[in-house]
């Protein structure tokens, strides 16, 4: 409602009008007036005042006809009509207030009652113009509260996107390295394929194949799991890329998709401190009846890498005969052994004790290969 009230006073004598006026005026009210109940349409419709005393016998459209057209629009239904009535038959009373007005006066008018009436009629009013405000405010809050939630609904999309998508990096990356793939600028085209200087370890159990044929199947998946566990581990304390699990063996990456400068050191002490967790491990298992052993193969050199697979799932592969090589070193060494190539050697030497072994003949390679055992570190005063 206004700071000061709007009333429309309508009534065909002039003086009537001019007694009114005169009268709220002097109370503070702001007055338009009208003559005829077409007026009094276009006087409401244009000033929507905030109270309207509407007399009855009007001419062109009498104060009922009004006041049922005021009623039935939707911008002035609640806009407070009193009725003005010179006649002592109530049924024009009753008839105005089933079309809708809230109360009504008699003339000749009562100043004291007409000020203490309108002052009632515009307190139902503030009341209304009240709860209307706070409505529009509740509609205004819940639209921003419902856009707050569609932005926070993409984000916690957005969000779990990305979890979903870390998470499936996390399979074969360490947690470190997933964690910054994930934070670059370009994730895709870190693992986009492309050559790389790796060194690649293999490692698989020695006497597996003879233990499934003899094992129970929940024997043979909690030893695959120990194994899996005790070695997942290591690798990520090391920061390798576990590039795949072939059911007893699991192959390990250093230097990609993340560069190290030291990763065929990492890769030697990663399997220095495997061979310590198998040996207990292997204790463990012998104690439940089970004769298994592990072998350790490492090779240097270059291989193509990349993501492979489709949508719905994909891997990091690293394919060349670095790879194969690893394999052939670790299938060729014994259990508890682990066996390294030249390149591997010529980093190792000067960090770990290193016995030179006779060339071997491996599969798919046409030359015997030169192969080393890594026997353990050099104690640090002998170290390069």
């Amino acid at each position: 409602m206004r700071e000061r009230p709007c009333i429309l006073a309508v009534d065909d004598v002039f003086e009537n009008l001019e007694i009114v006026c005169l009268r709220l005026e002097a109370n503070g009210y702001n007055v338009i007036t009208a003559t005829d109940g077409v007026e009094a349409l276009d006087q409401a419709r244009a000033h929507k005042p905030d109270l309207i005393l509407l007399d009855i016998m009007m001419p062109k459209l009498d104060g009922i006809s009004v006041l049922k057209e005021l009623k039935a629009d939707p911008g002035l239904g609640f806009i407070p009509i009193l009725l003005l009535t010179a006649k002592a038959d109530r049924s024009d009373v009753v008839a105005g207030l089933e079309a809708g007005a809230d109360d009504y006066l008699t003339k000749p008018l009562d100043q004291a009652a007409l000020v203490a009436r309108v002052r009632s009629m515009l307190r139902i009013k503030a009341l209304h113009d009240k709860v209307q405000d706070q409505a529009r405010q509740l509609a205004l809050q819940a639209e921003e509260l419902a856009e707050w939630n569609r932005v926070l609904e993409a984000r916690v999309a957005e969000q779990v996107a990305e979890i979903e998508r870390i998470s499936r990096l996390k399979r074969f990356l360490a947690p470190q390295v997933a964690d910054v793939i994930a934070l670059s600028g370009d994730p895709d085209a870190l693992l986009a394929s492309h050559s790389a200087e790796v060194t690649v370890l293999f490692c698989d159990l020695r006497g597996f194949t003879a233990f499934t044929e003899a094992a129970e199947p929940d024997q043979v998946m909690k030893v695959l799991s120990e194994f899996h566990a005790a070695l997942g581990d290591l690798i990520h304390r090391y920061e390798g890329t576990l590039e795949r699990f072939a059911g007893d063996g699991l192959l390990t990456l250093f230097n990609d998709p993340l560069p190290c400068s030291d990763h065929t050191e990492r890769a030697v002490r990663l399997a220095v401190d495997m061979r310590t967790q198998l040996e207990t491990l292997s204790g463990d298992w012998r104690q439940r009846g089970h004769e298994l052993g592990f072998g350790i193969g490492i090779a240097r050199g270059t291989a193509t890498l990349g993501k492979i697979g489709f949508d719905r799932r994909f891997d990091y592969a690293a394919i060349g005969s670095v790879t194969n090589l690893a394999s052939r070193l670790c299938d060729e060494a014994k259990s508890g052994q682990i066996l390294v190539d030249r390149n591997v050697f010529a980093i190792a030497e000067t960090l770990f004790e290193v016995e030179r072994l006779r060339p071997l003949a491996l599969k798919g390679f046409s030359r015997p290969v030169e192969a080393f055992a890594v026997l353990g570190p050099l104690p640090a005063a002998q170290q390069a």
